[in-house]
């Protein structure tokens, strides 16, 4: 007789207070119960249950005994309630929210490799810099760059989202390669976003715990990263992005670093939930995916 099982089956009896109650709560004979109990007591060496003609009830041991019992049966419940659930497959779609750069040039990969792993998902992608309501639009799963303000948000931290600057070879051949940020002032920049004379755009690099700070100047200013990309790769500046898009560039040589020695801007980064939505499978495997790719 499995041990599990003859637990489970002095638990019952022990709750219904006869044989033949738990007998037929579980489908077996009076005499089958009786064998499982006699079982424990065998193994125990003690007496479970005081028995007479017209009632029974537990021993000191056995209400002790009834009480882990409970416990055992209970964390053999759990463990296979996780075991199955780990068994299941994800599917359906996913409705997922990102900001525009990091979701175009890092996300969207990733999501593809996700949906070759998992063939019965789907994905829905909305790539947007303003602060979404997950509530409210519908999203489950969130990436976000920046200081977390919203409370009702289950956020795992990812690793900081890293700016440097580079250049073309051929720019920098052209043009000299800055030594310092301060260099930056006799070089075209090329600026990500659209500024006005009352809030001029800052690049500020630190060395050494301490900051410094400069006004890019250039010829091409956009709001779409792909378009800076695109003319730092064609020679027309230095530009400051994000390292993980940028580290495939240089290793292909189109663009080196500059300025090596100083750290750019760094943000923290993190995928969120909302708090009050159901973790099924689809959600935890995408977020334990993300955690794993850019964790």
């Amino acid at each position: 007789m499995d041990r599990l099982t003859s637990m489970n089956v002095f638990v019952r009896t022990a709750d219904l207070g006869s044989f033949a109650a738990a007998a037929e709560v579980l489908r077996i004979s009076p005499q089958m119960v009786a064998k499982h109990i006699a079982r424990l007591e065998s193994r125990l060496g003690t007496a479970l249950i005081n028995r007479t003609t017209r009632r029974q009830h537990l021993t000191d041991i056995g209400r002790s005994y009834y009480e882990r019992c409970k416990i055992v049966l209970s964390e053999a419940e759990a463990a296979d309630a996780i075991a199955l659930e780990m068994k299941v497959t994800p599917s359906g779609t996913l409705r997922v929210n990102a900001p525009v750069t990091f979701g175009t040039s890092s996300l969207a990969p990733f999501i593809t490799q996700y949906l070759a792993q998992y063939p019965e998902t789907q994905v829905e992608l909305t790539l947007s810099d303003r602060m979404v309501d997950p509530v409210e639009e519908g999203y489950e799963v969130i990436l976000r760059i920046g200081e977390l303000s919203d409370s009702q948000m289950i956020a795992y931290p990812l690793r900081p989202y890293r700016l440097i600057a580079c250049a073309s070879p051929g720019y920098l051949m052209q043009n000299g390669v800055p030594e310092t940020p301060a260099d930056l002032a006799a070089h075209s920049c090329l600026v990500y976003g659209i500024w006005s004379p009352q809030a001029p755009c800052r690049w500020q690099f630190y060395q050494d715990g301490k900051m410094q700070e400069i006004q890019p100047a250039g010829r091409l200013r956009s709001n779409d990263w792909r378009a800076l990309l695109h003319a730092a790769v064609s020679g027309y500046g230095v530009t400051l992005g994000p390292e993980d898009v940028l580290r495939e560039e240089i290793r292909a040589g189109r663009l080196v670093q500059v300025l090596p020695d100083y750290d750019g801007p760094s943000r923290p980064m993190h995928v969120l939930t909302p708090a009050g939505l159901r973790q099924t499978v689809k959600i935890r495997s995408f977020i334990q995916a993300v955690r794993e790719t850019f964790g």
